[in-house]
């Protein structure tokens, strides 16, 4: 296959490429300091610490599978991607897209039993069920996708090469397929939104509880701040859920936008939240602050 870029604005390339590069700098900075810290730090060896390394993990995944190849386009014109190639990319973005869903729950589990039931935190949350629930998560991504990927290799590619976009998303291939791609079709729509619609739903009880126990506290500055750490974690969660049904049904049904915006939205989608989770979730934290003092 040949990877366009981004169509109709491939004179632009040089440019538009500055802000991807920066974003993957800085997730991998964030990630790999935050990984860093959480590993070298006894102190730190607690469930939601694993959840938050996990989290940077999935990111630091999800951005290497597609930066270092879009930026490669964007700065060498190498747009020549294998047909293999092609289909493992996009089972990883997929993959781990849902595993960073699964995670992100965990987290919002993790943080109601923190508020809602701190006597009980330590027996619920060990370290050994933190570690299957992030197994879970990767072996739900996992198996989900593995048929999709089966439907998508197993259709004819016989139409033009080039797809209209900056990596092997899901949708512009599809479109080159000669064959009727309709259970394709059907089966992502169908998983990605029982996923996200299923996981959302779960986040937002997680949320509504924890914001139920915040506004009894009696003290007013620690309502203020419990709000704020939640209302940072929710916005970052709903940049994540509705960024990627906006980047899928964008692609699906184009609304009448031009097809560099369809591409921006979903290469920006991919990039963004792995560059701001480790801020968010991470380096805000005042624990994880102080271990990055220790190890400086």
């Amino acid at each position: 296959f040949l990877l366009t870029g981004i169509p109709d604005l491939e004179a632009l390339h040089t440019w538009i490429s500055i802000p991807f590069c920066f974003t993957y700098i800085m997730t991998l900075l964030g990630n790999g300091m935050v990984l860093l810290t959480v590993a070298l730090d006894k102190t730190l060896h607690e469930p939601m610490y694993y959840f938050i390394s996990m989290l940077a993990v999935i990111d630091l995944i999800f951005s290497t599978a597609v930066v270092p190849k879009m930026l490669a386009v964007f700065w060498l014109d190498s747009r020549e991607i294998g047909f293999e190639a092609c289909f493992i990319q996009m089972f990883f973005i997929h993959t781990f897209t849902a595993v960073e869903s699964g995670v992100l729950l965990a987290m919002s589990f993790d943080r109601y039993i923190a508020i809602c039931n701190p006597l009980r935190y330590n027996t619920i949350l060990t370290t050994s069920r933190t570690i299957r629930i992030g197994l879970l998560s990767l072996a739900r991504g996992a198996a989900v996708m593995t048929p999709l990927m089966w439907l998508l290799t197993s259709l004819p590619y016989c139409q033009t090469r080039a797809i209209p976009h900056s990596y092997c998303e899901h949708m512009a291939v599809v479109a080159l397929a000669c064959a009727d791609p309709a259970v394709s079709d059907l089966y992502s729509v169908i998983v990605a939104t029982l996923l996200v619609g299923t996981d959302s739903v779960f986040i937002t009880f997680s949320y509504g509880m924890i914001l139920r126990s915040v506004m009894r506290l009696p003290s007013q500055e620690a309502r203020l701040k419990a709000l704020r750490t939640c209302g940072s974690h929710v916005s970052i969660i709903l940049l994540f859920y509705i960024g990627g049904l906006l980047s899928m049904y964008l692609q699906m049904f184009s609304f009448g936008l031009a097809p560099h915006v369809q591409v921006l939205v979903a290469d920006f989608y991919l990039t963004v939240p792995p560059m701001l989770n480790p801020f968010i979730y991470g380096l805000k934290m005042k624990q994880i602050q102080e271990g990055i003092f220790k190890l400086l």
